[in-house]
């Protein structure tokens, strides 16, 4: 039997319908509330006596496919409490209904601010236009910051980290309540003064996860002396594979000696290759005078003075780390050197045969590349010289990765270094020592570590780790770190660049807390 639809199924619960208007674009429905009395404002106290009518017209959500508009019937009352400031007052209703001076009803306001959520401005906007609930984008905008930030509860443990608004020119800072895997806070800058005014007001935080940088660990110590600092992990390991990378740069001068490549021969090289080449000879000459400068005792800063270079540049060359010749690249070629040279040993030696076959492989670069390899390579059979050196981040993953991994020529390279650099080989197994010191948590370890690489190629490293020992051994130690923090910054990125121009701080923080909750 089929059952009738109740004027109640309608209309928010308390309300009673008592017309609908189904003529025009607008379904119009004329709704009253069904309590006889209303509380006074001021004093909570029930009032009865109705002063006057007005009528508020509110959105709805939509019917049938149209939009609907509640014409509510609202009543003024009269306050008979002696002792009340307030005589007349406007009708209240519940604010699961509709609140003070709203211009559509709550459950509406509820889908209006999941749209400003979820889609931002003009794309909710649009959206709403095909749900037939028009909003304009500002209103979405306001719906999203007067609901955004919700009270969270104190936190014990937070993750602090810095973010772009625009990258190598304005940061921000974001904090984040790990313990509830989600974000509490968005701070304008970066500055420890500005992270510490917030943490100084959060004395019941006992562990702080953060980045390497120095100006966050300042600032907990300054604000909340008592709490226990973990450093990000990912960030430990991040600066071993640096530390490492550093040293092969370091080296470079060695591993050539070592495979060969000491000889430059101008015929064999490409024009970028000599162009190189040629600064490069330009740049030993200002690198040999600031390391004579540098033995006679200068400081960095007197050498800036009187070479007129940049500090990182001194630096760089103080370091070994201006010494390479051509600093190349890893290029579309690298993953087919093998195939290549296996084709070029078999007698194939058309280079744009090769080329057709490697697009029939799968292969995305051009003809350029292929025919230039096999220009290099057959000037490399006519003549004696230098064979082209793998760039320092190559020689880098090889000697980090698998000897399984690698093919024979990359197998021979390795080992040539091996042989002749042992420092860098020694700078390798503790780079690895590190990182399965950290997967395993062996924090007892550390000690031992620290004093084996002090004595090795990333002895910068371990100098930086010494200085924030407490929170690296943390680190390793704890269960906590700040990879929760780094996930809430990618989605921190996606929510700016989906409101483009109008991401203003306190836009961003209530639509990814918001999002969050």
């Amino acid at each position: 039997m089929p059952r009738r639809l109740r004027n109640g199924a309608l209309v928010p619960a308390g309300l009673v319908v008592e017309q609908v208007d189904n003529a025009g674009a607008v379904m119009e429905i004329a709704v009253r509330s069904a309590k006889p009395y209303s509380r006074c404002p001021s004093c909570d106290v029930k009032a009865a006596a109705v002063h006057s009518h007005y009528s508020r017209r509110l959105g709805d959500l939509p019917l049938a496919g149209r939009s609907v508009r509640l014409v509510l019937n609202a009543r003024r009352f009269r306050c008979r409490t002696a002792n009340c400031a307030r005589r007349i007052f406007a009708e209240r209703f519940d604010t699961e209904v509709v609140e003070p001076w709203a211009r559509r009803t709550s459950r509406l306001g509820l889908l209006v601010f999941h749209l400003g959520l979820a889609l931002g401005g003009r794309p909710g906007a649009r959206f709403a236009n095909r749900l037939m609930a028009p909003v304009s984008k500002d209103t979405l905008l306001r719906s999203i910051r007067r609901r955004g930030r919700p009270e969270h509860a104190a936190p014990t443990v937070v993750g602090i980290d810095d973010w772009a608004w625009r990258r190598n020119q304005r940061y921000g800072t974001i904090i984040c309540d790990l313990e509830r895997r989600r974000p509490i806070r968005l701070l304008p800058d970066r500055e420890p003064a500005t992270a510490r005014g917030w943490l100084v007001g959060q004395q019941q935080i006992e562990v702080v996860a953060r980045d390497r940088g120095g100006g966050y660990a300042l600032a907990a110590a300054q604000a909340l002396p008592h709490a226990q600092q973990v450093a990000d992990r990912w960030h430990l390991m991040e600066n071993a594979s640096h530390a490492f990378l550093d040293a092969v740069r370091c080296s470079m001068r060695e591993i050539r000696t070592a495979i060969g490549t000491t000889i430059v021969n101008p015929d064999l090289l490409t024009v970028a290759e000599r162009l190189q080449y040629e600064g490069y000879l330009r740049r030993q000459e200002n690198n040999e005078i600031i390391l004579k400068q540098a033995k006679s005792g200068l400081g960095i800063k007197e050498i800036v003075r009187r070479t007129g270079r940049s500090r990182g540049y001194v630096r760089a060359v103080l370091r070994g780390q201006r010494t390479d010749i051509f600093r190349t690249r890893e290029n579309s070629l690298e993953a087919w050197l093998p195939w290549l040279d296996a084709e070029w040993a078999g007698g194939q030696r058309n280079a744009a045969q090769l080329w057709r076959q490697m697009r029939q492989q799968g292969f995305g670069g051009s003809l350029r590349v292929v025919t230039e390899w096999a220009t290099r390579k057959r000037r490399a059979e006519k003549a004696e010289g230098l064979h082209r050196v793998p760039s320092a981040r190559t020689i880098a993953r090889l000697m980090m990765v698998e000897r399984e991994a690698l093919s024979r020529a990359e197998t021979i390279t390795v080992a040539a270094i091996e042989e002749s650099v042992p420092e860098l080989v020694e700078a390798r197994d503790i780079t690895d020592a590190f990182h399965v010191m950290l997967r395993k948590k062996a924090a007892s370890s550390l000690d031992a570590w620290l004093e084996r690489a002090r004595q090795s190629l990333v002895n910068s490293f371990a100098r930086g780790m010494t200085k924030d020992i407490d929170a690296v051994r943390a680190a390793i130690a704890s269960n906590w770190s700040n990879g929760q923090t780094e996930g809430q910054i990618t989605k921190l990125k996606l929510v700016k660049r989906q409101m483009y121009g109008r991401a203003k701080l306190d836009l961003l923080e209530a639509r990814l807390i918001a999002a969050a909750t």
